[in-house]
């Protein structure tokens, strides 16, 4: 007679052997279906083509898997060169510029005499320009994409890249000059006429063109002006006056002289007929 004890342990260590059967070939038949479902590698051509066709959907996502599926694959293919392209253009409009800059700097060290090569910068280019902040705060990336634009127009001159790039440009320093004169008139308030005055200078100077030289000017005689300095807020008056009579800003630079006595008879009166070189200038451009 079999012990009880015995009579359970016999059934236990076949039940467990079974069990570990049973567990190898529901692992054999799950890797076997696995690589029924995986399948082969689509033709390059489907590949680009669900890239484009989930570009167009704005599927973002879908679509940069397919073109690195197809670089992957397919890397020494054409249609890999233009799947790097559309890639960069799929994450500048996801707005994730870093990535698409990467990806162009990319190309252009493996593409550079690729025929859109000139595509290519002003799309590099524009990664940086939309990434301008605001005047309020730090101007690092206006510089950048300064930069990166007029390299546009150096490289290819005569393209509509480079017409739109010299647009930006001028936009690009309108902006800077723009961040000098908020300095200026923070330095103003703080009675640090000195540092304002290089400020104001500074947009007179290096951004001749832009909007904001009239204001400028007018900053300047005012400083001039708290300084007791009446002969230089004079003589900045009358090029304020020279160059733009018509304007508010030499409006405000003459009522200050006036007001402090100053005014003299080559100091010309403001004008409303005209809006001066710089008004012209400015409407003109825009």
């Amino acid at each position: 007679m079999i012990p009880p004890m015995r009579q359970a342990a016999f059934p236990l260590r076949v039940l467990s052997l079974l069990l570990c059967l049973a567990v190898l070939l529901l692992g054999g038949c799950g890797g076997s279906d696995k690589d029924k479902t995986s399948g082969p590698t689509p033709p390059v051509e489907v590949l680009y083509n669900n890239g484009l066709d989930a570009l167009n959907a704005n599927r973002f996502s879908e679509a940069n898997d397919e073109f690195n599926s197809l670089e992957q694959n397919y890397p020494f293919s054409s249609w890999a060169v233009n799947a790097q392209i559309m890639q960069a253009y799929s994450e500048y409009v996801q707005n994730k510029y870093t990535d698409a800059i990467a990806t162009l700097d990319r190309f252009i060290q493996l593409h550079p005499v690729h025929r859109d090569i000139a595509y290519i910068y002003y799309l590099r280019a524009l990664c940086y320009y939309e990434q301008i902040a605001d005047i309020e705060r730090d101007q690092k990336g206006t510089e950048q994409a300064m930069a990166a634009l007029q390299e546009v127009v150096t490289r290819f001159p005569n393209t509509s890249y480079a017409n739109d790039a010299r647009l930006k440009i001028d936009l690009c320093r309108d902006h800077m000059a723009g961040k000098e004169m908020e300095i200026g008139r923070y330095y103003q308030r703080q009675h640090l006429y000195q540092a304002a005055i290089g400020r104001f200078q500074r947009v007179v100077d290096d951004y001749q063109t832009t909007a904001h030289v009239p204001e400028a000017l007018a900053r300047i005689v005012e400083v001039y002006l708290a300084l007791g300095l009446v002969d230089e807020a004079k003589r900045t008056a009358a090029v304020l006056g020279y160059n733009d009579p018509g304007s508010v800003w030499y409006q405000d630079a003459y009522n200050d002289l006036a007001a402090s006595g100053a005014v003299s008879e080559g100091l010309p009166a403001p004008s409303n007929g005209s809006s001066g070189f710089f008004g012209r200038a400015w409407h003109a451009l825009f």
